[in-house]
Order: structure tokens, then sequence, then C-alpha cells
């Protein structure tokens, strides 16, 4: 009898399924790219949402971008299914938890941009608040969203650390050329940007408990935004949306370098 993980390794090697999951890793890099610029936009003095829901509806209002919002949607599912996959085949239990967080995550943002494309609107910020309050109101509900703070920062924390040890280059499979080279410089960019976005998220959710104020964890739209606020707070806004862009154009390499390496 054939054991489900021999299944799913042989359906990961399949070509058709690592097309799909290149597309999925494109659709993560644009996603990426456009809050990088959308954060510019806000550096800047213009209005826009810096979140996953905010580059979704900005692709929306674009000509053409529903293809391109469809065409993601068929990525970030595919990628979902391909987590599930890696987790499956993942022989340690921490690494196969990791996949399946990522395949939820995936398949959320999946929802999202479907329910955007329908012609919805959602707004994550809010929704994030929204979450906020009513962690605030249960008993115990500080401990909770404090929680939820530490472990945000603790996540950028970890992404920091894989840009600047270079830890990420551990799980990427491209061959030895130039496309390695500006892979790799793209994601120790990226990684760390990303990471310090992470922990001002974290740390102003953790801050909205301490004061019970679920306005002030408005997600990452909110925190980049509440950076402009504090000096310096606009320079250090353009480094992380600057580093955000590299971290989607990472993705995007990732995905056309990691076929020139696949057997």
């Amino acid at each position: 009898m054939t054991s489900p993980t021999r299944v799913a390794s042989r359906v990961e090697r399949s070509p058709a399924v690592r097309i799909l999951a290149r597309v999925g890793l494109a659709a993560i890099g644009v996603l990426h790219i456009l809050i990088g610029v959308i954060a510019l936009a806000v550096a800047s003095g213009a209005g826009g949402s810096a979140d996953q829901s905010g580059a979704l509806q900005a692709l929306v209002a674009v000509p053409g971008g529903l293809f391109v919002l469809w065409a993601v949607i068929v990525g970030l599912i595919f990628l979902s299914l391909w987590q599930i996959l890696q987790a499956v085949t993942a022989r340690r239990a921490g690494q196969k938890v990791t996949e399946a967080a990522k395949c939820v995550v995936y398949a959320a943002l999946a929802g999202i941009a479907i329910s955007i494309a329908a012609g919805g609107r959602h707004n994550s910020s809010s929704s994030e608040k929204t979450a906020s309050a009513q962690l605030l109101g249960m008993p115990g509900g500080v401990f909770l969203l404090a929680a939820v703070g530490l472990v945000v920062v603790a996540v950028g924390v970890v992404f920091v650390f894989n840009g600047v040890t270079h830890r990420f280059e551990r799980d990427l499979r491209l061959p030895p050329n130039r496309w390695a080279t500006v892979t790799t410089t793209l994601g120790r960019v990226g990684y760390v940007a990303k990471g310090v976005a992470l922990v001002i998220v974290g740390g102003l959710v953790v801050f909205g408990a301490i004061t019970s104020d679920p306005e002030k964890a408005g997600g990452l739209d909110g925190s980049l935004k509440a950076l402009i606020q504090v000096p310096f707070g606009v320079f250090l806004l353009v480094l992380i949306a600057l580093g955000l862009i590299a971290y989607g154009l990472f993705w995007c390499v990732r995905s056309y370098a990691s076929r020139l390496a696949e057997p």
C-alpha cells in the first residue's frame, strides 16, 4: 500500500504542479511589490491601504487588473495546495506545522482576493481593529492580544534573522548563475524589511493591549502610516517600502530562477 507521503512526493515532482506552484510564488511577489508601492505613496502624502487587501483592490482599479487579480487568485490557491504537499513530505514536526500555517495564510489571502474580484470590499485594518476590540472585551483579552502581538514580533525577528544570516537561502534550489546572485540579494534585503515591518505591527498590537486601545492595533497599513507621526518616520517608511518591493521581486525572480534548477 502506498503511503500518503510517497503519493504527496510523487505529486510534488509533477511538472504541472511545479508550474502552478511557481505561479503562486509570483503571485506572492506581485502582492508585496504592490504593498511596497502603496507604502511609497503613503510616504509621499498620498492615500491608499498598504496591506494585502489594499494591494488586491489596487489591482482591480487599473486596466486589465481584474485579469491579473484572477491570475493571482489561481496562484494563491495552488500555492496553498503546494504547501499541503510540503507539510506531508516534511520530515520534522516543526517544519510540518510551518508549512501547514503557510497553507492557511495563502488560502485566506485567496479567499479575500476572490471576494474583491467578485466586487466586494475588504478593509484588513478595520477588520484587525474589530478583532482586537473583541479580544479586549473578553476575560483576559488584554493578555491574549498582547500574546498575539508578541507572536507577530517574534515572527518579524525571525524574518530579520533569516535575512541577516542568509538562513532563508537553505530552502532555495537555484543554479549557480547570475539569477542566484540576484535572488539571494533581493531576499536578504526583503527579509530584513518585512521583518522590521512585522516587528512594528506586533509592537503596536502589544501597545494597543497595554493601553486597551484597539485603534492602535490596525495591522500593517495602520503600522506603516503610524511611522509618519514619528521623527524620521517617513525616511524609515520609504526604506521599508523599498525593502517590501525587493521582497516581492525576490519571490518573482525565485519563481523564474527555480525553473532553471528543476531536473
